[in-house]
């Protein structure tokens, strides 16, 4: 799905009383749309998630996602470090 309609369906959602928070490969669409909780992580060639089984990289990036969710002061848009 795209970063534009995932902060829109974002936002819906939230509206809704349900918290949430999503991973953003492309900072400048995600900045303009403003969800309320976004986690940019760069994007590395072929590979934007980190390249498969690599577990530790992956539960780093769920885990900094997750650490968004208490958060009230949105928009929040976070630069995962690799």
């Amino acid at each position: 799905m795209c970063n534009q309609s995932v902060g829109l369906i974002q936002r819906a959602i939230e509206y809704a009383g349900i918290t949430t928070v999503s991973l953003s490969l492309l900072r400048e669409i995600t900045e303009k749309i403003q969800p309320p909780r976004a986690l940019f992580v760069p994007f590395q060639l072929g590979y934007p998630l980190g390249k498969p089984d690599n577990v530790e990289l992956q539960t780093r990036i769920i885990r900094t996602a997750f650490a968004l969710l208490p958060r009230s002061d949105t928009p929040i848009l976070e630069t995962f470090v690799m």
